[in-house]
């Protein structure tokens, strides 16, 4: 057992360890939002009288995840429209490759009654959009992405009421500036809304083989991180390969689990911090 002198709030290293756990945290305190927008990038806002088969075309078309809800009766943004909602409208409709699924085809965003509209749209009217506003400091938004679950966070400016930027894990992480044998691939949310680009998504009994073949674009892939590495070098490795998740496994190539962009954002600022937003 160490001296009691050694391990005292007055050891240097001691210090020196609790100001390295904090670094990041005080770092996300200290920029706000308006910082991690960059200088440029594209916004699309959904009202929500569109059709759902056009909105999600329209995500394909300009290469986006998700997109702002504009409801012109209330004068306000309602939500986000998400691939999520897409796949939930798949699980909801798909009944065999022979049936038709007309609430995709017909039904407008307003009138789609999903439960994955970021617990805001049409489930009541006390719910409402999770926004943050520019001046609010990053470590606010992150807080909000893990504590509501959500993948996306509409940036509003309170004067003007308008969407200035989507704040994601992956912006925040790039901003931050943090610098298989047994898996063959990730098939992620992303993959799905192709679904709607190729107009395949009326066969949802194809197999995960097939799907894969299908992909018609670059895709995240498969790459690796070790129990072993610190998360300089894991996030380092995913800002770089622009991926969303990193594959854990052992020396022997064995999987042991997924390390997520939440994961490393509650590592590096929550937890330093006292809190732990991935709690169910």
């Amino acid at each position: 057992m160490e001296p009691l002198s050694q391990v005292s709030p007055e050891n240097p290293k001691i210090k020196k360890q609790e100001a390295d756990a904090t670094v990041y945290l005080n770092f996300m305190k200290s920029h706000s939002c308006y910082d991690a927008i960059p200088i440029s990038c594209k916004l699309v806002i959904f009202d929500t009288t569109l059709q759902v088969k056009k909105a999600f075309f329209a995500l394909v078309a300009n290469g986006l995840r998700a997109a702002p809800l504009w409801d012109s009766k209330l004068q306000r943004f309602v939500g986000m429209l998400t691939i999520t909602d897409f796949i939930n409208i798949l699980h909801c409709y798909y009944k065999s490759p022979m049936v038709q699924m007309y609430g995709l085809e017909s039904h407008k965003i307003e009138t789609w009654r999903g439960d994955s509209l970021q617990n805001v749209y049409l489930k009541s009217p006390t719910q409402f959009l999770i926004s943050i506003s520019p001046q609010a400091s990053l470590f606010d938004a992150i807080y909000s992405l893990l504590r509501y679950k959500i993948h996306r966070l509409p940036v509003i400016d309170p004067d003007s009421g308008n969407v200035l930027h989507i704040l994601t894990h992956k912006r925040i992480l790039k901003f931050l500036h943090i610098f298989v044998s047994k898996v063959v691939a990730l098939y992620s949310r992303f993959d799905v809304i192709n679904l709607a680009a190729e107009k395949t998504y009326n066969n949802l009994d194809m197999t995960m083989q097939e799907a894969i073949c299908r992909r018609t674009c670059c895709v995240e892939g498969v790459i690796k991180c070790y129990p072993h590495e610190s998360l300089e070098v894991v996030i380092d490795r995913i800002v770089k390969a622009e991926v969303h998740r990193l594959v854990l496994v052992d020396r022997s190539d064995v999987v042991k689990g997924i390390i997520s962009l939440s994961d490393l954002l509650q590592a590096l600022v929550l937890t330093p911090a006292g809190i732990d937003a991935l709690l169910s």
